[in-house]
């Protein structure tokens, strides 16, 4: 069973609603989640949030958490993701930042780091990835990486 499909059970064995924050998956994983049959049955929407000003303003990632740790954090990822809970009123939340490249990594967070944030809002856990390949490949393994840990999250074996 697909990573995707196993996400897509756990959600729908509980009743339980997803909501996403991407970032440099710009849409993709809604893409993914949207094109499986039933999804509409838990997924409420998602927030692509490029932008530093949009990942504030829409989400409520502070402006404290961009400057202190960057972007591209755990931290900012978790804020994304609780963010993206609160806008669409959803059970579950994961977000996405990172750096899918070809450039704008630097020697302490090099291009395919990516932070992942997961919520239900009683706990909040982030999870920090370093992928290779193209940028397309980045942003491919981001989203399986997404529906792993979502599923793994929603039937709280981690």
């Amino acid at each position: 069973m697909s990573v995707l499909r196993k996400m897509s059970a756990a959600l729908k064995s509980t009743g339980s609603t997803l909501a996403l924050a991407e970032s440099c998956t710009g849409g993709l994983i809604s893409m993914k989640i949207t094109q499986a049959p039933g999804s509409s049955e838990y997924f409420i929407g998602s927030a692509v949030t490029y932008s530093n000003i949009s990942k504030s303003r829409i989400l409520g990632v502070s402006t404290e958490t961009l400057s202190k740790f960057g972007a591209v954090s755990e931290e900012a990822a978790i804020e994304m993701a609780k963010g993206a809970a609160e806008a669409f009123l959803s059970d579950y939340a994961a977000s996405v930042t990172g750096i899918a490249g070809p450039s704008g990594g630097t020697q302490r967070k090099p291009v395919g780091t990516v932070c992942i944030g997961l919520t239900d809002g009683r706990r909040s856990l982030a999870f920090t990835k370093h992928f290779e390949g193209t940028r397309e490949e980045v942003r491919e393994q981001t989203a399986e990486a997404v529906f792993e840990l979502l599923a793994e999250f929603i039937t709280e074996k981690i």
